[in-house]
């Protein structure tokens, strides 16, 4: 029995990872459209992403926002502290004109808005960036949706996010996003990794796109049952580099053009 499974085994495991994997497009077609608008994120859809990740916050008076920072300084050009900020506030500024004079007077959108915008059998990272008090809110926000759970991932770099994600609502997909330090060997390690993502009862991971992750790093959280995601790849080679590790997704601010740049590299790592 065992001698029939193993090459059955080794032929799944081997088709799983030789699947193309998603392009997300990271806080939308962002390289072309102002991040984490709605413009970015329909731009994403007509260039052919596979998904879109968009950044949220909760504000005062308790509505998810789409936004990057913590303040609204870099992308507005007045600082407002989201979490200290009612939404009507926050939607009166442009957030467009940053980018270019064609984005002006583009507002910032609440995560209903964002999820209105996603279509069949598509994906989108949620990337949380408030605490756990924002989960009764995106939980509910979800609900509303009516978007199946399946084109739905839940991202965060705080671990008490992902943990109480998986606690409340078991049915999300949830993945703990890491970067490296800058130091040798990795750090967190992946025998670190794969220990914080069992206490969090985790999804996946989320890993920065470092040059140090190499084929049996990649390999070892395969193996443990956890899917494999990288930021943010806006170069071909690397891209290639990591679809050849086998992961599930990589993020980037160019879909468009990083679908083009895999499609012309198939079978090269």
């Amino acid at each position: 029995m065992h001698y029939i499974l193993a090459p059955i085994l080794t032929i799944l495991i081997a088709t799983l990872q030789a699947a193309e994997p998603w392009i997300i497009a990271h806080r939308g077609a962002s390289h072309d459209a102002p991040e984490n608008t709605l413009p970015a994120f329909e731009l994403a859809w007509k260039q052919g992403a596979d998904g879109i990740e968009g950044d949220f916050h909760l504000t005062a008076d308790k509505k998810i926002v789409c936004i990057h920072d913590f303040d609204t300084k870099r992308v507005s050009g007045e600082k407002l502290i989201i979490s200290q900020t009612n939404l009507a506030d926050l939607q009166r500024l442009d957030v467009g004109s940053w980018k270019s004079p064609q984005w002006k007077d583009v507002r910032m959108p609440t995560l209903d808005d964002v999820l209105k915008t996603v279509p069949e059998k598509k994906k989108i990272f949620i990337e949380i960036k408030s605490n756990q008090e924002i989960i009764p809110f995106l939980i509910e926000s979800l609900k509303k949706s009516n978007l199946p759970r399946e084109q739905i991932v839940i991202i965060s770099f705080n671990q008490k996010v992902i943990s109480t994600i998986r606690e409340q609502a078991p049915d999300l997909v949830a993945n703990w996003l890491t970067a490296f330090h800058n130091k040798s060997p990795l750090s967190p390690s992946v025998d670190e990794i794969g220990k914080t993502l069992m206490q969090l009862r985790a999804s996946g991971i989320g890993i920065q796109a470092d040059a140090r992750v190499d084929h049996p790093f990649a390999q070892n959280i395969l193996q443990q049952g956890h899917g494999l995601h990288v930021w943010t790849v806006d170069d071909g080679t690397i891209a290639k580099r990591f679809r050849a590790m086998g992961v599930a997704s990589i993020t980037t601010n160019r879909p468009a053009w990083l679908r083009t740049q895999l499609d012309q590299g198939k079978g090269a790592p």
